[in-house]
């Protein structure tokens, strides 16, 4: 005891001298930057002298293959202020009953109990742990412990830089913010919220308050976003940034598929063909990330290769879920209640007992990539917020990927950094065409692909052999004088101003007749493109919503709602899609339906044109309208 008494004296004399507003290595001037000579020599001096004076690590935080544990994740909610649409339904997922997650006090417990055993870093997730009301005071609380050296956090960014100032003075000392676009409208339609603005000004708050280096994660997966490595390691020119981009790892429900997955190797390679000169940075034993750094630059990148190269053998990480299970791997599904024992009374001896034989329970390493995607393990949601780890829509859900940066070409990458450097200092947002590319899934024999969860339209074959005779609903009046010019003949918008807002829907169809070779490459998503289905669907959606940019008089409509169907008709050999339109205003959505139809057929077009130009489009027809005052269409 005597002995653990002087450890614990003695870490605190080094922490104290270290702790700091940072999420990389300690400082030790009230400046950010690297500390001074002297400075450095005395805390390398320190180090030694804990080396040989402390006593042994604790035993129950000591599995079996020698890996101490000193490293533990808190996750302080499920809740999520965003419903990102690779994590989770709109509607969001079910949530532990309040009464069974931790409270305050029971976090603190646990907190206390890991930190007097060795644990020196702590780190608080969710959910998104900054939508906890208390998460201040939790953080000051913490801060209080003796031997903890670092308090980090991990969020969406959303309410961090309302936050970070009290967090700061609170003793928050490391900040992970996640961020896996550079594309405002992207990040929109991937969260089903608003916020790119917010999460660009807490890494400009982080930055600005000392932070330093702030981390960004990025999970890159194939199709969404591993077009836009280049233009992320081009902010670490101007910016103290860690950018870490993050192998897509497999998790309950998130429908992980080999191909989606980018290996760090191949990360590395897109990167070093741009800067050979990128340099290797040495880590620390326990760390999980492969550092590089561009000389000149301010900040460095990082891989997290779970997936291709596991860092088993060093790790040193802990986790308590919400709910208040332990998990002594992220990838294992075998979990230990210490809310139970909490509440049943249990004293610390026995709750380090219990803590002791899970962690001896502790494999060597984990299953590998393709075994841990056939595991049952719960939801990432629901263990903490990695973010963008899971891409877990309906299975008739997929979602779009735009990359107006990667279309600017080469040139326009090598000047990227000191626009975005500039972009990001005054929060503003980058303007660039929306362009559409791959979702990977994988092949099978019949694939159904929609835009929308919730499916209100039945979908029907509308093979090209099919006639479809008009039968209006209710009266439809036609006007026997075009309406989009003016009295001289001139091309002029329409004045809606007066019209009523009425609810709005408009459906189109079309059909692409792909031939036998495309049609079968398109079905067993084996196009090199990648899944042309996929692609064609997103294409569709965005297409809706920029109509009014496409089609000159075109008025621009706020849309409620887009889907996007399309289906394999194996006996045409054809491709037959089904857009739908919905919005409340003066003005139709017909438009709008039509476009997205048109650009889905060409999409295709332009996936399979490779392996045949014998491809036809057609058959672009309204199917049906509803709302107006010129009546109701269906076509029969």
């Amino acid at each position: 005891m005597a002995a653990r008494s002087v450890s614990r004296m003695l870490r605190r004399l080094l922490r104290s001298s270290s702790r700091s507003c940072s999420s990389g290595a300690p400082v030790t001037q009230p400046r950010p930057g690297e500390p001074s000579q002297p400075a450095a020599e005395a805390l390398s001096r320190r180090r030694q002298f804990l080396q040989e004076h402390t006593a042994p690590f604790s035993a129950f935080l000591t599995d079996s293959f020698g890996r101490q544990h000193s490293y533990l994740r808190i996750s302080l909610t499920e809740k999520c202020n965003l419903r990102c649409q690779y994590c989770m339904p709109e509607e969001g997922v079910p949530l532990t009953p309040k009464a069974d997650l931790l409270t305050t006090e029971e976090i603190l417990t646990l907190a206390r109990l890991f930190v007097k055993e060795g644990v020196d870093k702590i780190r608080l997730t969710g959910g998104e742990p900054l939508i906890r009301p208390d998460v201040v005071d939790i953080v000051a609380r913490l801060n209080q412990l003796e031997g903890l050296r670092t308090i980090g956090v991990t969020t969406n960014g959303i309410n961090l830089a309302r936050l970070l100032p009290q967090l700061r003075k609170a003793g928050l000392s490391a900040v992970n913010i996640s961020l896996d676009t550079l594309v405002p409208a992207k990040f929109e339609f991937i969260v089903r919220r608003k916020g790119f603005h917010k999460v660009m000004e807490s890494i400009h708050k982080a930055i600005e308050l000392g932070y330093r280096p702030v981390k960004v994660n990025c999970v890159v997966m194939r199709g969404l976003n591993e077009d836009e490595l280049l233009n992320f390691v081009a902010l670490t020119e101007g910016l103290p940034l860690d950018v870490r981009f993050i192998e897509y790892m497999p998790f309950d429900g998130n429908k992980w598929n080999f191909k989606k997955m980018v290996s760090y190797k191949e990360m590395l390679d897109t990167i070093q063909q741009q800067w050979p000169e990128l340099e290797k940075v040495p880590e620390e034993e326990s760390s999980t990330a492969k550092a590089f750094k561009i000389p000149g630059f301010q900040g460095q990148v990082s891989f997290i290769t779970s997936m291709s190269e596991h860092f088993c053998g060093t790790c040193n990480r802990l986790r308590i879920t919400a709910d208040g299970n332990l998990k002594v791997c992220l990838f294992g599904n075998s979990e230990v209640s210490l809310r139970d024992y909490l509440r049943a009374g249990a004293s610390e001896e026995e709750l380090l007992r219990i803590i002791g034989a899970a962690v001896g329970r502790k494999k060597r390493q984990h299953a590998g990539m393709f075994n841990i995607s056939q595991m049952k393990n719960r939801p990432m949601i629901l263990i903490e917020l990695f973010p963008m780890l899971q891409d877990s829509p309906p299975a008739d859900l997929n979602i779009s990927s735009w990359a107006p940066l990667h279309a600017w070409g080469l040139r326009s990458r090598m000047i990227f950094s000191n626009q975005m450097v500039t972009l990001w200092k005054g929060c503003g947002v980058p303007q660039a065409p929306p362009l559409t590319h791959q979702w990977l899934e994988s092949g099978s024999p019949q694939r159904h692909y929609s835009s929308h969860v919730d499916s209100d339209t039945n979908s029907k074959c509308l093979s090209p052999g099919c006639q479809a005779p008009v039968t209006p609903s209710g009266p439809l009046p036609t006007s026997d004088q075009l309406t989009h010019v003016d009295s001289e003949g001139r091309a002029a918008m329409v004045d809606v101003g007066g019209k009523p807002d009425t609810e709005r829907t408009a459906v189109a169809s079309a059909v692409v007749l792909l031939g036998p070779v495309a049609f079968k490459l398109v079905q067993q998503n084996q196009l090199k493109k990648g899944d042309a289905l996929g692609v064609a669907q997103l294409a569709g959606v965005q297409a809706a919503k920029l109509t009014s940019q496409l089609i000159p008089l075109c008025h621009h409509v706020a849309l409620s709602h887009v889907q996007v169907q399309l289906e394999l008709d194996s006996t045409h050999h054809a491709v037959v899609i089904e857009a739908s339109c919905r919005a409340r205003g003066p003005t139709g959505v017909e438009m709008e339906a039509l476009t997205s139809a048109a650009v889905a057929a060409l999409t295709l077009y332009d996936m399979c044109k490779a392996v045949s130009r014998d491809i036809v489009l057609g058959e672009i027809k309204l199917i049906s309208k509803t709302g107006g005052q010129r009546g109701d269409f269906h076509r029969a």
